[in-house]
């Protein structure tokens, strides 16, 4: 299930936007890496390690300008 959330972007110097910040309803998380990122046709795929340890694949939806939280994967807790 695809989750909507909203997304914080900062455009590099080539203009691409890369999200930053991922907002649930009134909690945020930074992005704390990019690990990796792909095209596909009609969208865009970030995998981010967060500051909380864990790992998330945003989709953006380039049409509707519009990002969907389509993996989340919690790190071990101790």
């Amino acid at each position: 299930m695809d989750l909507a959330i909203r997304v914080e972007c900062y455009a590099g110097h080539r203009g691409e936007e890369e999200p930053r910040r991922i907002h649930f309803g009134t909690t945020a998380v930074d992005v704390a890496e990019i690990v990796d990122r792909w095209l596909a046709p009609d969208h865009r795929y970030f995998k981010v390690r967060g500051s909380d340890g864990d790992t998330y694949i945003l989709r953006h939806d380039l049409a509707r300008d519009s990002w969907e939280l389509t993996l989340f994967e919690r790190r071990p807790r101790p």
